[in-house]
């Protein structure tokens, strides 16, 4: 095994030499990749329809071609559903990662191509392992095991004739994979494959802890949940007695800093390392690439052309968009992207800040739809869980999971803000949590120390301290255990808040 190790490393080191390209010539890269989405879907339904052929310039491409949410897309993604193919890309699309839902549906399908498989989410794999063990020259990751805590994998049943299958991202990557790096892997596909969350959770259990785990992948939510069940089953205190040669956790999709202190708890090994990344459904997008950072550096040479929208025109019925070499530091922007599996000029619902510009490093500060502005606060979720972590820090409090939302006017009293917060360790001073969490947001966002100031539109927050296990009870309820569904931190109305309010008081 460490041969194996050895050889490992140097492979993945190898690549470090392409990475460096695109940091030395990002512009040139994207301009390259641009000409060749066009140039590769031209004879599609699409690129027919917008005249891909004709187009010569970027500016071009954005006066032909509207910005598309899902539900403007959709009609197309249906008719791939249906199995008609070179409908947006030309090669045939047999897979669709499936994502939280929409205005319009329970859920969204997005076309996973061969290269997107193949350019994108496993080139973005074998980057994040290739900075990972160029930081970490000694890392001794390949001579075990990685457990990666994915999703499930169906037929789609959309057309009955058709061969196309649909799951999470993460299912849709671990069903492709090589057989080199299955064999690197642990659960059995079988097993990491299966959708019943509670009963795989327990598969996943006795069918790991004997095994030498060297590093887990997965969402924190419900990595947290697997590691507790673990200790919980062994009676070991922390997850080293488990497995004594776990050296790093890789995660994305939702921000790890809530988390950290209970990791520190689980895994208090001062040799265990933490690694960031962002792959979504559609695309494979950054990686941390130094150490103790959460800065994620913006992988240019996936397949993917990037556009950014500055976040105050996003209501806007034809926003303008930049490319990189207009972006500012520390501004938010919503994601916009052209991909090698047919996405065109695609707005993700994710917003991002650039935290450099060489090379082009971002931190993802929100959802276009995941924020509380129902009286000109403009909260988003960098701003709240900023103050969370403030306020864990000066309470010696290690929060579980938590959610928001605006509590209206009423004819008694003003509006507020709704929190309801589950916690693994609880503040020493509730109070004191309350009051640090309201001025940190005071002193993270202008617009709602302005609505706050002296009461005058919006009253302190109301805290709900939930009992521990609310929020597993919550998405278990809602259908939305395990994989890679996210506890939805803030919302613009009341319905998240309700649904666990009510469960909390027993209806």
């Amino acid at each position: 095994m460490e041969i194996i190790n050895s050889i490992m490393n140097w492979v993945m080191k190898k690549r470090i030499h392409d990475i460096e390209l695109f940091l030395k010539y990002p512009m040139e890269v994207q301009q390259e990749l641009f000409v060749q989405l066009l140039r590769t879907a031209k004879k599609t339904e699409f690129g027919l329809e917008y005249g891909f052929n004709d187009i010569k310039s970027v500016e071009e491409y954005k006066q032909r071609v509207p910005i598309y949410t899902y539900e403007d897309i959709y009609p197309y993604i249906e008719k791939l559903l249906n199995g008609k193919q070179n409908v947006l890309w030309p090669t045939e699309i047999r897979w669709f990662a499936k994502s939280s839902g929409t205005t319009n549906a329970k859920s969204k399908f997005i076309p996973v191509s061969q290269e997107a498989l193949t350019d994108c989410h496993f080139k973005g794999g074998k980057d994040m392992l290739s900075i990972y063990f160029n930081n970490h020259p000694n890392s001794k990751m390949f001579t075990g095991k990685g457990l990666a805590i994915g999703g499930s994998q169906q037929i789609n049943q959309f057309d009955s004739n058709s061969n196309s299958y649909y799951g999470d991202v993460s299912a849709v990557i671990m069903s492709n994979l090589p057989f080199w790096a299955q064999l690197a892997r642990t659960p059995k596909l079988e097993i990491a494959l299966m959708s019943e969350w509670e009963e795989k959770i327990e598969k996943m259990i006795s069918s790991t802890i004997d095994e030498n785990v060297t590093n887990i992948v997965g969402v924190p939510t419900w990595t947290v949940v697997l590691l507790q069940r673990i200790l919980e089953f062994t009676g070991k205190d922390h997850i080293h007695e488990v497995w004594p040669n776990l050296e790093v956790f890789i995660h994305g999709a939702v921000s790890f800093e809530p988390y950290k202190s209970l990791f520190n708890k689980l895994a208090p090994s001062p040799k265990m390392k933490y690694l960031e990344t962002y792959n979504a459904s559609e695309g494979f997008f950054g990686i941390q690439d130094v150490e103790g950072s959460g800065d994620l550096l913006l992988m240019l040479d996936y397949g993917i052309f990037y556009e950014f929208i500055p976040l105050e025109h996003i209501h806007e019925s034809h926003p303008k968009t930049i490319g990189l070499a207009e972006v500012e530091l520390h501004k938010n922007y919503a994601l916009v992207i052209s991909t090698n599996a047919g996405l065109w000029r695609y707005m993700i619902g994710d917003t991002v800040k650039f935290t450099s510009l060489d090379p082009f490093r971002i931190r993802i500060s929100g959802r276009t739809k995941h924020f509380i502005n129902a009286f000109g606060e403009e909260l988003i979720i960098e701003n709240a869980e900023q103050a969370i972590k403030k306020a864990c820090e000066e309470t010696q409090a290690i929060i579980g999971d938590y959610t928001a939302g605006p509590r209206y006017i009423d004819s008694d009293k003003k509006g507020g803000h709704e929190w309801i917060i589950e916690f693994n360790e609880l503040p020493s001073d509730k109070t004191l949590f309350m009051e640090t969490l309201d001025n940190t947001l005071r002193e993270a966002n202008s617009d709602y120390e302005a609505k706050r100031y002296k009461d005058i539109a919006l009253e302190a927050p109301v805290i709900h301290f939930a009992n521990p296990g609310t929020f597993y009870k919550w998405m278990k309820k809602r259908g939305k255990l395990g994989g890679q569904h996210k506890v939805p931190r803030l919302a613009n109305n009341r319905e998240f808040i309700e649904e666990v309010l009510e469960l909390m008081n027993g209806n």
